[in-house]
This record gives C-alpha cells, structure tokens and sequence, in this order.
C-alpha cells in the first residue's frame, strides 16, 4: 500500500488562471480519499497532477517517501478512470481490460482468468467480444473501470468514473467499488462534483472551491461541523437554511433577520457572552431535517411563523417549504405527512442546532471570542 503526500501543491496555468492554489492533503496507505467540489474548484487538475498529466507550478507530490514531480506517469504505477473513457477503438471488451495484463507479459490462463473475474464484477460478461463502438456510454466506462482494475496499481485514481452511468448502476457500482478497494487495500483518490457519492464512499473527504480546500474531514464531520458556510451549503441535500440579521441583547437576545418581523430567542449561553457587548450582524444556518413543522408552537424551541409554499413528498420523506419576508427555507421530514398549503404553521427548531457564521462566511467555534 503507498502512502500519498501533497504538500502545497499550486497549478498556475500561462494565463495567469491559478487552478490549484497551496493545496496540502496528506493520504495514508489504503485511504479512500474523495475530492469534491463544483465544476471548475481545480479537484480534476489537480489528480492530474498526483497522475502526472499536469505539471506541476509549485510544491510536491509523495507516493511514500519519494518525491514524483518528475515522474513520468507510466512510472507512477497508476491506475486511472478517465470521465471521457479513452478506451482503444480497434479492441473489443475482454482485450482493452486485459490490455494491461498483456503489457506486463501475464500468461493466457491468467489473463482469461482475470478478465473475466472483473468483467462479472463491472457487468460485462455478456458483451467481452464487442467493441466500443458497439456499446453504450455507461459500458463503456465500465470496460475503462474494468482496465483500471486489472493493472492492480499502487494507486488508483477516478475522475467522475460514475458520471454517464444510471441512477441504479451508480448505487450497485459505488457499492461494488468501495468492496474491492477494501479487499485489495489499494490507496484510491476519486473525484466527483456529487455530494451523495462523496458521502457515501470517502472514508475522508477534501472539499474545494477556487483551487483553495475548504475542508478535510470524514463524511460525519463535514456534515456535522462544517467550517465554513460554503462547506455547510455544498454539503446536504437539500441544502443548509441560510438566514441572517442582527442580534438584540435589549430584547432578550432574540434574533431578528433584514428586512421582516421574524424573530427568536437564542437560548445558549456561550453564544449570549460572545454577543453581550453591542448588536451583532450574523448569519445563521440549520439543516431542513433539524426543523419541526407543527400547528402550534412547540413548548422551548425557538420558531418561525409562515405559511407552507411547496410540499414535496419523496416517499420515504417530505420536503416542506416555506418562506420568510427574504428568504426561501425547508423542512424534512420523515415519511409521508399531509400539511396544508397557505395555512398559518409554526416552523420549530432548537436554537443548539444553529450554526453561526460571520461576516467572511467563518464558521464561528468559540463564542466567547470575536
């Protein structure tokens, strides 16, 4: 198993675009690592660059304790999922995923052998003697994945391997991934802009925004403590509830958001000290599943009071939405629960299950400091 340093690594392309900005991220042997982030953050140049497809502008790239900035990518002992296949037109299915076997002079048994072990993994048992051309985009990614398997590198690296997949291959694949990365232990980078695949298969997740990291943290902590509001909004689906105001400590130190009546109590000590000496500009957030929806107001809880916009019932849980005078907001709830449109209703939740942030978007961690 190798171990994946990246220390401080930047790509500024001619242009003066700096696509990667200072990024560190230290990968230990057998991780999982996810990257994720919006089209354009710099997660797919910057596996390039730990591929040895991009130069590197700045800073260092570890496969354990060698340094492989200059190291050719057929050298680095890589195996890598392209988005857009790059699959060799003239083979069919069984020889471009034995293509690497062949390359490392493995013996027919052995390679009949494999490919067709992988091929009932990737779902394509039926389609070995068919050529790309011949297959749909989903197969083909899969014959790519396929290949990638069977070099049996040091490394694996995917760039969005699920993306031309459907929604029930993706689970049935990600889950599949995931076992054989536990069963080989092979060290595996994945990028992806889906937060569900992020969540579901990183055992540690690197968040970026602009070549910068937002955050690197497991899939429970980026969720619980995001650090900061962009982490909070990208991670969650739907997304965190956004509000903001000012605090007044002359009523109580009740919240009242810009521009509307609406208005609570902060019920949290810490968070009362920090705010005690003038009125404060913040910004708050809260997930949709940590709101109760209730005809009356719930005994302690701090509440909005608005009318029911949209409902959306998925099942196994019901998405209410509903409006401030600013902003638009929503509550999940489980299963399927009747509310009515247009009805005055109380929006409850626990002032705890706030989370603060400041003027720059921090996340604010200790209360009492400013």
């Amino acid at each position: 198993m190798t171990k994946v340093l990246i220390d401080n690594v930047t790509k500024i392309y001619p242009n003066g675009n700096k696509a990667v900005d200072n990024v560190s991220i230290d990968i230990d042997a057998g991780e999982f690592v996810v990257l994720v982030g919006p089209s354009g953050c710099g997660k797919s140049t910057l596996l390039r660059m730990i591929a040895g497809l991009e130069d590197i502008s700045s800073g260092n790239i570890f496969f354990d304790d060698q340094i492989v900035n200059d190291t050719l990518a057929k050298h680095r002992d890589i195996g890598m999922v392209f988005q857009n296949y790059a699959l060799y037109p003239h083979l069919n299915v069984f020889d471009n995923i034995a293509f690497p076997l062949k390359i490392k002079n493995e013996s027919k048994d052995n390679i009949k052998h494999r490919v067709e072990e992988i091929a009932e993994l990737v779902g394509l048992s039926d389609l070995l003697r068919r050529k790309p051309k011949e297959l749909s985009g989903g197969q083909r990614q899969r014959v790519a994945l396929g290949r990638a398997i069977a070099k049996q590198p040091k490394v694996f690296l995917f760039d969005e391997p699920l993306s031309n997949l459907d929604a029930k291959l993706r689970v049935q694949m990600r889950t599949e991934i995931i076992n054989l990365q536990k069963k080989l232990g092979t060290t595996s980078i994945y990028v992806t802009h889906d937060q569900v695949e992020a969540m579901t298969m990183g055992s540690k997740i690197v968040l970026m925004n602009q070549g910068v990291v937002q955050q690197i943290d497991s899939p429970d902590g980026i969720y619980s403590n995001p650090s900061n509001i962009f982490t909070a909004g990208f991670i969650g689906s739907p997304q965190m509830n956004f509000f903001e105001g000012k605090i007044s400590r002359e009523k109580g130190f009740r919240f009242i958001e810009n521009n509307s009546n609406i208005e609570f109590e902060i019920e949290n000590s810490e968070f009362n000290n920090y705010l005690a000496k003038e009125i404060k500009k913040i910004k708050f957030g809260v997930r949709p599943e940590m709101i109760k929806v209730s005809d009356s107001i719930i005994p302690n809880m701090s509440y909005f009071k608005s009318k029911i916009i949209n409902i959306e019932y998925l099942g196994h849980e019901t998405l209410i939405y509903f409006k401030t005078n600013t902003v638009l907001l929503c509550a999940r709830v489980t299963g399927r629960q009747e509310f009515a449109l247009d009805k005055d209703t109380y929006f409850c939740f626990d002032s705890s299950n706030l989370l603060a942030f400041d003027a720059k978007g921090d996340r604010i961690y200790n209360w009492e400091k400013e």
